[in-house]
């Protein structure tokens, strides 16, 4: 879904335009308000949605999301940390969406690096090609002739004809 900004909300602060991953969302000196300058190669990340203070950023919905004619709006609540997005249909149904605004503050993310050793990977519940004691097996089955695969076509190597 597309943003668009609305001009007569936008006061023209800034934040859509610095917190836009794909620089889409630029800055009119003249009027000062944003716009999507490229919405065709919106990221739909919805970072500008979610970060304008003035909710001046809305979003196009695309047919199969909200069909025939419907509305998509969003509500912002920063007590409760959620947006919402309410779909408005022709008929008065209305349907409200809730996803948690997940923040972590600066410096605060684990890299792969940090993640600890795993031990229970080690478990003998794993079952391991060479230790086919732990299924109960006193070995693994194996197909008695090669089989090479044709297509779609599964045929055994001496059947084959070749």
């Amino acid at each position: 879904m597309p943003t668009f900004v609305y001009a007569s909300q936008c006061k023209g602060c800034g934040k859509c335009v610095d917190i836009c991953p794909a620089d889409n969302m630029q800055f009119n000196p003249k009027v000062r308000r944003a716009y999507n300058a490229d919405p065709v190669s919106c990221a739909e990340c919805m970072n500008c949605v979610k970060y304008c203070p003035e909710h001046a950023v809305d979003v196009r919905p695309y047919s199969d999301f909200a069909p025939l004619g419907a509305r998509v709006g969003v509500i912002r609540d920063t007590k409760k940390n959620i947006i919402y997005w309410r779909i408005v249909f022709r008929d008065g149904t209305v349907y409200d969406f809730a996803s948690p605004i997940r923040t972590t503050p600066w410096g605060s993310a684990r890299g792969a690096m940090d993640i600890p050793e795993r031990p229970d990977l080690d478990s003998e519940l794993l079952a391991l090609e060479d230790k086919p004691e732990y299924l109960g097996f006193p070995e693994l089955p194996r197909p008695k002739e090669p089989v090479r695969i044709v297509g779609s076509i599964i045929k055994a190597k001496a059947g084959a004809g070749r």
